[in-house]
């Protein structure tokens, strides 16, 4: 327990910092972290990221067996006494602690293909992944973001330490990969990093190909699967909604879409590179599934030149409608249960389907005829699904060639520089609106103070107006008289609450910073006995465990 104590400690401290990859081998349930390869020992070390440097505070927090350890020379009653004082902080710093926002997750950029498919969450099953992390002790909120180069889990944790223990061990639950496994891969940012990380994966800062746009519609199918979904609160729904704009805005006033390719161009790309050089190409195409994956690579085929698609599908209306809008291009459907012969038929193979299972095994592959030489004598698998379609040994077969996502990185590579100099024209952008959405969230703050105060001078001004209403007449007092009294009241109340809410606003609206709004705050719940976010805290996190016990 003293090792997994004083890991949380160290992880607790970086707050400001963005580590990727982060979770190492680690002893117990305490994460490590790593920053660019930089394993955080000492108390102070600096993090690079880009032309940023970033600084982490590692605090020596000491669990109570250590402390006990210290304290060995001195008397026994003292060693009680500062054993209790320990615990007493500890604590309080616990009940004490802001809720943060945090994400933890892995991408295309951290972990394999291999890896991330085991994690991935059907759309489908969002809501329910939602209910089940929010059942989780520490956990306030939370969303769910799972795409084929990424699974991210977005929350708000009552104690930010715990709640990511909470959220890791969840993953591996559902995953079946040891929480050992897991940290060489994970990635976890808190608070501001969180904001930025989300922002720039809706601007597809983050994706594997700069720009692209099918990002920006997975954030945007967050909000609508979460909306109305318990847990999906306002602080992470305000977080994505706040992603959804950024997104659309650094795409309206940078360039950094022009040119931009889909995970789907791409693979489209990485195929006619594997191909002989041919113009307009003569492979002959197939494309399993008619969703918005499969639409893009029948799209882009046809601005490559190709003539003619097979596309297999579960409904022929899908492929209707993309038949409508693509005329450059003839599109044959079959069914799926004409899948193998039309892939005996086929030079390339395209697969972008959400079954949970391969749909290719090795011996389904085996039994295929070979391709034709002039085409290259090899049968290309081009699977950008995840979890994949095409199973992993299908590689092992000599006439076939099997590319998944992670091997679009050859495509993009080619224009590197490019990309980073167009992320640096959207970063100002992400950079004022993360300022933005902290001071909406700063001003979320002192809420529970403001109805605090609100309801601690309403129960004053109905005792009062009660006793009054009693002196001047009672029941027999005229229904005009009464309502006159009472707005009298309640003007009083607001003229004079007028002062000390103006001081409880922290939104950017004036120069007050959030540290003069929160001592306000304290000042209000000191001299008026308001419940204090330590006793909200606590009534939150025991309500939770509580349940969980039912």
């Amino acid at each position: 327990m003293a090792s997994g104590a004083g890991g949380f400690a160290a992880a607790a401290s970086l707050a400001g910092a963005k580590v990727e990859p982060f979770f190492l081998k680690g002893s117990g349930c305490a994460p490590s972290f790593v920053g660019q390869g930089l394993i955080a020992r000492n108390r102070r070390r600096s993090f690079e990221r880009g032309s940023a440097s970033f600084r982490c505070e590692i605090g020596s927090d000491l669990s109570v067996e250590s402390a006990t350890a210290e304290l060995g020379g001195n008397s026994r009653a003292s060693s009680l006494s500062a054993l209790e004082m320990l615990k007493s902080s500890a604590a309080d710093r616990y009940t004490k602690e802001r809720s943060s926002i945090a994400v933890v997750g892995l991408s295309v950029h951290t972990a394999p293909v291999e890896m991330r498919e085991k994690l991935a969450i059907p759309e489908a099953e969002w809501p329910r992944a939602i209910g089940e992390l929010c059942g989780l002790n520490h956990i306030e909120e939370a969303a769910v973001l799972s795409t084929c180069n990424r699974m991210e889990i977005y929350v708000v944790a009552l104690s930010w330490h715990r709640g990511i223990r909470e959220v890791t061990e969840w993953m591996s639950k559902k995953s079946g990969i040891p929480v050992s496994e897991l940290r060489e891969h994970l990635f976890l940012l808190r608070d501001k990093d969180a904001t930025q990380h989300v922002f720039e994966v809706s601007a597809g800062l983050d994706s594997l190909v700069l720009g692209e746009g099918q990002i920006l519609a997975q954030v945007k199918q967050v909000v609508k699967v979460g909306e109305g979904v318990v847990g999906f609160g306002r602080n992470i729904s305000g977080l994505f909604k706040h992603a959804i704009t950024v997104g659309k805005r650094v795409r309206s006033e940078t360039n950094i879409a022009s040119g931009a390719v889909s995970v789907s161009s791409a693979a489209v790309e990485l195929a006619l590179m594997k191909l002989p050089k041919m113009d307009p190409p003569l492979a002959r195409m197939l494309v399993i599934g008619a969703g918005k994956m499969g639409k893009l690579v029948i799209k882009h085929l046809a601005s490559k030149g190709c003539t003619q698609v097979v596309v297999v599908n579960r409904s022929e209306s899908r492929v209707d409608a993309i038949r409508e809008e693509l005329k450059d291009i003839e599109i044959i459907y079959k069914p799926f249960t004409e899948m193998l012969a039309c892939t005996a038929e086929a030079d390339v193979v395209f697969t972008s389907t959400a079954s949970e299972t391969p749909l290719f095994l090795k011996e389904h592959v085996e039994a295929l005829p070979h391709v034709r030489q002039e085409v290259g004598g090899l049968r290309l698998f081009v699977d950008i699904s995840v979890p994949r379609n095409v199973e992993s040994c299908v590689s092992e077969v000599d006439s076939a060639r099997v590319y998944n996502v992670d091997n679009l990185k050859e495509v993009v590579e080619a224009n590197k520089e490019d990309r980073i100099r167009k992320a640096m024209e959207a970063q100002s952008i992400i950079m004022e609106e993360s300022r933005e959405f902290e001071a909406w969230r700063d001003s979320l703050e002192t809420v529970p103070t403001i109805k605090n105060l609100r309801a601690f001078a309403e129960r004053i001004r109905l005792s009062e107006l009660e006793k009054c209403c009693q002196k001047i007449g009672g029941e027999e007092m005229p229904k005009k008289t009464r309502k006159a009294v009472d707005d009298l009241s309640r003007g009083i109340v607001n003229k004079l609450l007028h002062g000390p809410m103006q001081h409880l606003r922290c939104d950017g609206s004036d120069g007050r910073t959030l540290d003069e709004t929160l001592e306000n705050m304290h000042a209000l719940n000191r001299m008026f006995s308001l419940e204090t976010d330590k006793s909200v805290l606590e009534k939150k996190v025991k309500a939770k465990v509580d349940k969980t016990q039912k």
